[in-house]
């Protein structure tokens, strides 16, 4: 399994942010110490070209970025302080998740140690997302003609606002969000099917609705390729998410995932997501238990 990483690139944030920036190394050493994933799998992944960003999102909003012209109130909604840091680790974020989808499609199974940015849409950063990893892989490999239709599975506790978005009227792409109904973003997009959960879900409740919803998901999409959108902020210790998954539930749920593409023959990637539990060691731990599971089903 080739699994890509950008935390090469650091963003400095101001004291006190939320954003828990040095997730993405700590989880990459931890991998490694732990014997996950052998050092042979994890690859630096490079900058993504511009090129492959206008096929998702608006030249305005690629402008603002380059020229470091966002408005107070595109920052204020972005989440981030612009810099040339964040825009240098946004696009080797994107591609990360462009070149897991490449490997993905050779060898059935590929990650990103980042990714996941499924707040942004194609005029706008938000939710800490700059630009849309997903989307624009997507539009890649359909470009490349490696692939006509993919299905997002967004497990994330938070909708997937931006992916729904920018495919709302494309069939070729079925987009599936399981989520917190009462969580942000509070104004929800209209996925091609979405679940909204009750605030403190739990394991049985969870995985019953995964468990009904997945297999036709799936089906419908007619996809060429999953990418499953695997956040761990679903967990009980997180303190953005307002569900009360146990770390069992999670690893649970990632088999159930990842098992449907395994039986079915789909190249799946795996993007980060979110995960914003304190201590940061929950987080880091939901996180490896989705490799640990991943190395197990496609073994």
């Amino acid at each position: 399994m080739r699994v890509f990483h950008c935390d090469q690139f650091v963003v400095p944030l101001p004291p006190g942010h939320r954003f828990p920036m040095e997730k993405y190394r700590l989880l990459r050493e931890l991998l490694l110490e732990r014997g996950v994933l052998p050092p042979a799998c994890l690859e630096p992944s490079s900058p993504i070209e511009r090129e492959a960003l206008e096929r998702v999102h608006t030249a305005r909003y690629l402008d603002a970025l380059w020229n470091s012209t966002l408005s107070e109130a595109e920052v204020r909604r972005l989440g981030f302080p612009w810099s040339e840091a964040l825009l240098t680790r946004s696009l080797a974020s994107v591609g990360g998740t462009v070149a897991a989808a490449r490997a993905a499609l050779d060898e059935g199974l590929a990650g990103n140690l980042a990714g996941g940015t499924h707040h942004a849409f194609s005029d706008h950063g938000e939710g800490y997302c700059v630009f849309n990893d997903i989307a624009v892989a997507i539009r890649v490999l359909q470009a490349e003609k490696r692939i006509e239709r993919a299905v997002v599975v967004d497990l994330d506790v938070h909708q997937g606002n931006g992916t729904a978005a920018v495919f709302e009227d494309d069939e070729s792409v079925f987009t599936f969000s399981m989520h917190g109904e009462y969580n942000f973003p509070f104004r929800k997009q209209r996925s091609s099917r979405d679940v909204g959960l009750p605030d403190g879900t739990g394991d049985t409740a969870y995985l019953d609705a995964l468990a009904t919803h997945l297999p036709e998901v799936i089906e419908a999409s007619g996809a060429d390729i999953v990418f499953y959108q695997a956040g761990v902020d679903p967990l009980e210790e997180d303190a953005l998410g307002r569900l009360s998954l146990s770390h069992q539930g999670l690893r649970e749920r990632d088999r159930l995932v990842l098992e449907a593409a395994w039986h079915r023959g789909l190249p799946i990637v795996l993007t980060l997501g979110g995960g914003y539990a304190k201590p940061i060691s929950a987080t880091l731990e939901a996180h490896v238990g989705t490799y640990e599971t991943a190395r197990r089903v496609f073994r």
